[in-house]
């Protein structure tokens, strides 16, 4: 007859199953699909070690049952941990977890008949399952990332792996039988699952955070980003600036906008995908040009935007110049040979952030002046002005 601890192993068999289930479900949507593969195949391997308890306490062949309860509790635990230390940019070392794997098993098939609550049993069955855990934390706390998320997933492992020392003691303390029949009748089989649920559940579940906010933030970033030149769009430019002047709210700071020559001519010679070829190109220099801490976007058709925090204009200018040199000199992918397109460029520099909207009218009248000039040049403002802008 099934008692309260055969109770909790159907539980875990079916909580297990539902999160490989549900890891399974949100790999493909994660840039870290392996990860969540081996964590899915890990909540598979181990849901199988309830089975086999059961199958101790209610079957045949129950020495070679309890050796693979044991054997897919760990198995599943370890690809757990190289699935989550993957998750976080980390390698578990197969060779030296193999050896580990292999070695707990026959130690546990040799243990077999030592009483279940003796010291010698109840260390050499639970600390396996401690190694690996705290091995897992250890991967994710080099990782450095602390982002709550993290913190949180370095708690349930910490607490994990505590509570398979804690099993250890209590499997002597309590008692956990004299064999293996005997467990799933003890007052021990009751605590031990029940503990295993509530911290399969909250591993789980801290899991499946880790993942859905990586694939909301890589939704969130895909949203900001303009496919065609590979820099930030409108919306993602803006969010983005005003987190730099958050970080940097003294100047003084500067803004380059830039307008590529003559593009309506270039879509109705050449084109459209000639047009998006510039687009791109562009796109590519701005990125290779700006610095780590610039924010560089483009706006809208053929109009770019960067923003250099803590730069004076004479850097600025520095730059905007070198970019249209460069640009004045690339070949452009689909385009004739002797082809070359060429930008216009605007400066203008602002001391405090709710300047901001000034500055970029100002480098706005700057890019005026450039195409009044007759385009292919740099050209600053310094002092508030509007006025319409020359379209091509």
């Amino acid at each position: 007859m099934f008692n309260g601890a055969s109770v909790y192993l159907i539980g875990n068999f079916i909580i297990a199953i539902a999160f490989a289930s549900v890891f399974f479900a949100v790999a493909p949507r994660s840039r870290s699909r392996d990860a969540a593969r081996w964590i899915g195949f890990g909540f598979a391997v181990a849901s199988l070690s309830a089975p086999a308890e059961l199958w101790v306490a209610y079957g045949a062949l129950v020495q070679l049952s309890a050796v693979l309860a044991f054997a897919t509790a760990l198995g599943g635990l370890l690809l757990i941990s190289v699935g989550t230390a993957a998750l976080y940019g980390a390698r578990m070392p197969w060779v030296i977890l193999g050896a580990f794997y292999m070695l707990s098993v026959l130690l546990n098939a040799l243990f077999y008949d030592v009483p279940s609550n003796s010291p010698v049993h109840s260390v050499s069955y639970q600390f396996p399952f401690a190694i690996a855990c705290f091995a897992c934390m250890a991967a994710v706390a080099r990782s450095m990332r602390r982002a709550p998320i993290d913190r949180m997933l370095l708690i349930v492992l910490l607490f994990t792996g505590a509570h398979f020392v804690l099993k250890a003691y209590l499997a002597v303390a309590v008692g956990a039988g004299q064999s293996a029949t005997d467990y799933l009748g003890t007052s021990y089989a009751v605590i031990s699952q029940s503990l295993t649920a509530v911290l399969v559940v909250m591993t789980g579940l801290t899991l499946l955070a880790v993942l859905v906010l990586q694939i909301m933030a890589d939704e969130r970033t895909n949203s900001e980003v303009d496919s065609l030149s590979s820099l930030l769009n409108r919306r993602g430019f803006e969010n983005k600036v005003q987190d730099a002047l958050r970080r940097s709210p003294i100047g003084p700071h500067s803004v380059i906008l830039c307008d590529l020559d003559h593009f309506k001519r270039v879509n109705d010679t050449h084109g459209h995908y000639s047009g998006d070829s510039v687009i791109r190109t562009f796109g590519k220099l701005l990125k290779a040009s700006a610095p780590a801490e610039a924010v560089t976007g483009r706006l809208g058709g053929e109009e770019f935007c960067i923003l250099l925090p803590q730069t004076s204009l004479d850097a600025a200018m520095m730059l905007a110049q070198a970019i249209r040199g460069a640009m004045e000199v690339q070949t452009i992918p689909g385009l004739p040979t002797g082809f070359r397109a060429t930008a216009s460029f605007g400066v203008s520099v602002f001391d405090e952030p709710q300047q901001l909207v000034s500055a970029t009218r100002m480098a706005d009248a700057a890019l005026y002046d450039a195409k009044a000039a007759g385009r292919n040049c740099v050209r600053y403002r310094s002092g508030p002005v509007f006025v319409p802008k020359i379209v091509g």
